[in-house]
């Protein structure tokens, strides 16, 4: 079995797609199998009345574990040209919470309905993850603690080294060895295929800010050439989205 795991640990593509995979398998868990531990009743375990709070603290300790066993595979080194990341990043996001924005701005009351609306994000986004739902203030910040880190750590490592430190390398060289395809190197396919898939992987009221977004953290990896810049353009993109969340009580947009 150490063999086996020693082997799995110096494959270079497991490590780029492993973590993701971790990552959507626990997704998929939550969304299915805790619709069907869902108990609303008054006796019921907290883990029964809320399943997320117990999948996604499992799902961020597992998809971590994962991360560190093939870290020596990821090329986050530092650059100067990280700074790009966090302004695009802020620019991102903000297009991404602008719709959400707007309609409180013009006074909306209704839940979109057409196909308009819930494809621009023009929705109230205040149904989601709710980490008060405890009477335990404990609880209350552990539950933020672990929902922040996801979004701000996990989620925008799985992400860019999947989506820009694996598939966009993958799509210039599938039959070859597209390891040597160097990081950032623009394509119309890879630009298409990785925006179009990061757009498909969130739900529909998210699709024209995942493509606003997606366009922009392409456009980081091919003029930095720096993983790290857009994981921490992620990073930045998701702390701001937490923040503006909690404050605001839209917690359908985490």
């Amino acid at each position: 079995m150490r063999e086996q795991l020693a082997l799995w640990r110096k494959d270079r593509t497991l490590a780029h797609v492993v973590p993701f995979g971790v990552f959507m398998v626990f997704l998929m868990l939550s969304q299915f199998v805790g619709e069907a531990m869902l108990w609303e009743h008054d006796n019921a375990p907290w883990y029964r009345h809320w399943p997320e709070q117990l999948f996604y603290p499992i799902q961020v300790v597992v998809t971590l574990v994962t991360l560190c066993f093939f870290w020596q595979h990821y090329d986050l080194k530092w650059s100067k040209k990280v700074w790009i990341g966090v302004i695009a990043g802020l620019v991102g996001i903000g297009f991404w919470l602008l719709p959400t924005t707007l309609y409180d701005y013009w006074g909306m009351t209704e839940k979109p309905d057409g196909f308009f609306e819930k494809l621009t994000g023009l929705a109230p986004r205040k149904e989601g993850f709710d980490p008060y739902v405890f009477e335990s203030t404990s609880a209350q910040v552990f539950s933020v603690v672990m929902r922040i880190f996801r979004a701000v750590v996990i989620v925008s490592l799985v992400e860019e080294i999947f989506w820009r430190g694996f598939l966009m390398r993958f799509l210039l060289d599938m039959d070859g060895d597209y390891w040597k395809v160097r990081f950032g190197k623009p394509a119309w396919i890879s630009f298409i295929v990785v925006t179009l898939a990061f757009m498909i992987a969130h739900a529909p009221v998210d699709y024209l800010g995942a493509v606003i977004y997606g366009s922009l953290t392409y456009g980081v990896a091919v003029w930095t050439r720096s993983l790290l810049a857009c994981v921490v353009m992620h990073g930045v993109a998701n702390a701001t989205m937490a923040v503006y969340a909690l404050h605001y009580g839209k917690l359908g947009l985490w």
